[in-house]
């Protein structure tokens, strides 16, 4: 039996399905990925349980929380803000800035405080750890945590007074964090912004959100907060990191059927948390091994592949050092983006590939991390998503150990055996994932068979030729008519058929004698 077939492949009722045909496997795909798509019945009641928020009463409430609460200072009356998707419901950080003397500026990120209400010990713990961060598919999310939790006790929502550990960085002009500390505090939200209008307002494009334009002072904050992401991004990239961009899309719903898959672009925005946050891990990183605790890093070794990475540079005509060198491949790949705007996801992509994917390491203070190459840093804890996140979670009680005083909660050991259990399950989840993507982009294209579409093939070796359409963040698989066809040409496929459950999507190739 072949993998592909003339004509439609689909029962015709799924078009009215949409969501629950990918609901379906995706919780599948859980199962088989060894990950828990449901609470259990023990974590369900521990939820109704819950009565308080992370909030000013929480900071001896919780199973984490200690009686005294002179340590946890009052920053409510700071402009804080938090930037996310526009339906994301579980925030876990904000940020605020504060201009020092000179040009330096002191940056303030504030992390939900969920060990507050989410003990070690208990069933929701267990349920979180053995998932290891939210999973989030084309049409359903399964979150790490139950959602009246990660969308509300523990969200840093608007309005809301919530603990929080805060992470302190006072940046100079240039991008060096000149001094940083870490501390507890009670905040609030003063404004729920989104990514992409506060993009297009800091761009010109578009005008300031309404929730921006409410607070007082704050959209001033916001581009100070803007002037210094850029700074530290620009910092990073003079040691390094890479400039990758690899194409993103998002399901985009009418009712329960699927209608389009938008791609989502690069922003100021989504930089200015990014930048942000990488800068608050370093501290982290760097803080517990101050306190002489050991600690989950997050590390991307220096590429293994590197040798087929410079043969890539070769081939587009640039020279890369025989040995890795992260400078000099930023510097390939800016060129690249600007030569060719159109081929440079597929080329970010292969470089991902070849670098080979992140991972959790235990380190002992007295050690050093290999770091992150792509990231150009050599200190890097997760430690701003813990509603989301695991590794987050560990390391948020790591740090109020530190800031108690106290032994810290995991000894170096269990750290050993967590940080490989983090790196398999996030490899599980990653796979469910693009999985379901590729389903909901053969739904998408299940009622398109025998139709043309410019393309541009994105792999061909011994296990396939492969090609994106250019109209659509779609990929399938060219069956017919792929000989000779290279990596980076521009071809027109047609689409022969669709497998939903396996997300197969299938091409011949048309034109140059191909049919």
């Amino acid at each position: 039996m072949t993998r592909h077939q003339d004509g439609p492949s689909q029962p015709e009722q799924i078009h009215h399905q949409h969501r629950a045909t990918l609901q379906r496997i995706a919780r599948r795909l859980m199962l088989e990925r060894g990950l828990l798509p449901t609470f259990s019945a023990a974590a369900t009641a521990e939820l109704r349980a819950l009565q308080t928020a992370a909030g000013p009463g929480a900071a001896g409430a919780g199973p984490n929380g200690d009686a005294a609460t002179h340590d946890v200072r009052d920053l409510t009356a700071l402009p804080w803000a938090s930037i996310d998707n526009d339906d994301s419901r579980d925030l876990d950080q904000l940020t605020v800035a504060e201009p020092l003397t000179g040009d330096d500026v002191r940056i303030r990120v504030a992390v939900a405080d969920v060990d507050a209400l989410v003990s070690p010990q208990s069933a929701i713990d267990a349920h979180a750890q053995h998932n290891t961060t939210s999973v989030y598919t084309a049409a359903e999310i399964f979150p790490m945590l139950p959602e009246r939790l990660s969308t509300d006790l523990t969200s840093l929502n608007a309005g809301e007074d919530r603990l929080a550990v805060i992470i302190e960085m006072d940046v100079a002009a240039d991008g060096t964090v000149r001094r940083s500390d870490i501390f507890r505090a009670r905040v609030r939200n003063q404004a729920k912004l989104a990514y992409n209008s506060v993009a297009d307002w800091l761009e010109g494009s578009g005008p300031a959100p309404q929730a921006l334009a409410a607070v007082e002072g704050l959209a001033d904050n916001l581009r100070l907060q803007d002037r210094v992401a850029q700074a530290l991004r620009a910092r990073r990239h003079s040691c390094g990191a890479l400039s990758l961009e690899t194409v993103q899309s998002k399901p985009r719903f009418e009712g329960d059927e699927l209608r389009d898959l938008a791609v989502e672009r690069p922003s100021r925005a989504k930089q200015l948390i990014e930048d942000f946050m990488i800068a608050a891990n370093g501290v982290t990183a760097r803080y517990l091994a101050a306190k002489r605790l050991p600690s989950i890093r997050r590390v991307v070794r220096s590429p293994k592949r590197w040798d087929r990475i410079v043969a890539l540079a070769r081939e587009h005509g640039a020279t890369l050092p025989a040995e890795p060198d992260s400078s000099a491949l930023d510097a390939f790949l800016v060129a690249r983006r600007t030569a060719d705007p159109l081929r440079f996801a597929d080329l970010s992509l292969a470089v991902i590939k070849l670098m080979g994917a992140g991972e959790y390491v235990a380190e002992r203070p007295d050690h050093e991390a290999p770091g992150h190459f792509g990231l150009a840093v050599r200190d890097y804890a997760h430690s701003t998503a813990p509603n989301r996140r695991y590794p987050d979670l560990l390391t948020q009680r790591l740090l109020k150990a530190a800031l108690a005083g106290q032994a810290p909660p995991y000894s170096f050991e269990e750290q050993e055996g967590l940080a490989k259990h983090f790196t398999e399950a996030e490899d599980a989840a990653n796979k469910v994932e693009r999985q379901v993507g590729k389903s909901a982009a053969a739904l998408l294209l299940a009622s398109r068979v025998g139709e043309q579409f410019p393309a541009l093939v994105t792999g061909a070796s011994d296990k396939g030729t492969w090609a994106r359409v250019l109209t659509l963040p779609v990929e399938g698989r060219i069956v017919r008519g792929f000989e000779g066809a290279d990596v980076g040409e521009q071809v027109r496929v047609r689409l022969l058929s669709v497998d939903v459950e396996r997300g197969f999507i299938d091409f011949a190739r048309v034109g140059n004698g191909h049919a």
